[in-house]
C-alpha cells in the first residue's frame, strides 16, 4: 500500500495496488489533531454528498473519572457515519437498506491495544433510494483509560459493497489529571441538559446530554446549548463565569452566568446556553472564562469551535448503537 502525500488539510490518500485481494480499492486516510471546526465543516459537506468511499467522523471530549479505584480519564467517542455514500440493498419489495462496520480502537503509545469495540450500523429501511436526503447516523461511546497518550483510530467500510474502499481516521489523545483549574473538554449540545439520576452513557453530572454532532446547528437553531466541567478548584469556591459567542466577520455575543459554588470531591458540572441570534452563518468560536468571584483572578478557559447553518437541518443526536 502506498501512502500519498499531505494535501494540507491532514488528509491522506492511499490505494492498495498489485494483483492481489483489495487491489486498487480506495483506501482514505485522514490524520486528525484536535479539529472540531474541521469535524463541523465535514458533517455539513456529508449532508449532501454522494460518491466515494464511506465516510466517519469522530470527535473526542475528555474528563476526569471519579473511580478513586481506577484513576484516569473518561474518553467521549462522538461517532457520526453519513449514509449517503453507502450502497442500498433491496430487502424486499420497496425495501431498501445499507450498512456500514465501524472499528473503533484506542491504541497505547507502544501500539497496543486499551481498547477496541466493532458496531454494525443499519440505517433506516427505504422504499425509494432516490431520496435525496438520508440522514447520518451517529452514535457515543464511553472509554475510561488510565492517564497517557494514545491514539483513537476508527475505521469504516460499506458491508454491501468492498469495492468502495474504507476510510481510517486517526486522532492523537492526551489523558492527564489537571494541576491546577482547569475545564474539561466543552461539548456541544443539540439541546438543553436536562436533570437525569439514572445512569447512561448520555448523562454525566447529573444531566441527560444530546450531544450535537461535530457542534453543528442547522436551520431552525435559535440557541446552542453546552456542558462542561471545571476541575481542581477548592469546594465551596464562588466563581463567575463569562461566555463570549464570535464569528469570524467579528460579530460576537456576550454573557454572564450566575455564580457558581464548587463542589467537593469532584468536578462541579457546567450547563449553559446563548442566542444564536447575532451569528451568521459559517464557523463560530464560544470561550467560557471562569474567575474567582472574590478576587476576580481568572482560573480557567475553554474554547470549542462550532458551525451554524441557516439553510440545512442538523442531523438528530446520537443514540445507542444496535
Amino acid at each position: 500500500m502506498q501512502l500519498g502525500k499531505n494535501n494540507g488539510h491532514g488528509r491522506k490518500v492511499a490505494a492498495r495496488h498489485g494483483n492481489g485481494p483489495g487491489a486498487g480499492v480506495p483506501l482514505i486516510f485522514v490524520a486528525m489533531r484536535v479539529l472540531p471546526l474541521f469535524f463541523s465543516l465535514a458533517l455539513a459537506a456529508s449532508l449532501t454528498a454522494q460518491a466515494g468511499p464511506p465516510q466517519l467522523l469522530l470527535q473526542v471530549a475528555k474528563f476526569r473519572n471519579l473511580d478513586q479505584v481506577q484513576k484516569g480519564g473518561e474518553v467521549e467517542i462522538s461517532v457520526v457515519v453519513p449514509t449517503q455514500p453507502l450502497t442500498y440493498r433491496q430487502r424486499a419489495p420497496k425495501s431498501f437498506q445499507s450498512s456500514a462496520v465501524v472499528d473503533l480502537d484506542i491504541l497505547k503509545a507502544d501500539g497496543t491495544s486499551a481498547w477496541h469495540e466493532t458496531v454494525t450500523l443499519k440505517p433506516p429501511v427505504l422504499s425509494d433510494t432516490t431520496i435525496a436526503i438520508k440522514n447520518p447516523l451517529s452514535f457515543l461511546k464511553r472509554v475510561t483509560v488510565p492517564d497517557g497518550s494514545y491514539t483513537l483510530r476508527g475505521r469504516i467500510r460499506d458491508q454491501y459493497k468492498s469495492a468502495n474502499g474504507e476510510t481510517i481516521v486517526e486522532q492523537q489523545l492526551v489523558v492527564a489529571a489537571p494541576t491546577a483549574p482547569a475545564f474539561s473538554d466543552l461539548v456541544f449540545l443539540a439541546k438543553p441538559a436536562a436533570k437525569a439520576g439514572a445512569e447512561s452513557v448520555f448523562n454525566r453530572g447529573g444531566y441527560l446530554l444530546t450531544r450535537a454532532g461535530g457542534g453543528y446547528y442547522g436551520r431552525g437553531a435559535d440557541n446552542i446549548f453546552f456542558y462542561t466541567e471545571l476541575n481542581a478548584v477548592p469546594a465551596g469556591r464562588k466563581v463567575s463565569l463569562h461566555y463570549h459567542l464570535a464569528a469570524e466577520d467579528g460579530t460576537a455575543a456576550d454573557a454572564d452566568a450566575p455564580l457558581v459554588t464548587t463542589q467537593g470531591g469532584r468536578p462541579t458540572a457546567i450547563v449553559g446556553q446563548l442566542p444564536l441570534g447575532p451569528i451568521p452563518a459559517g464557523p463560530f468560536t464560544l470561550t467560557i472564562e471562569a474567575r474567582d468571584a472574590t478576587t476576580k483572578k481568572v482560573l480557567a478557559t475553554q474554547s470549542q469551535s462550532g458551525q451554524r447553518s441557516l439553510t440545512e437541518y442538523a442531523p438528530a443526536g446520537a443514540a445507542v448503537p444496535r
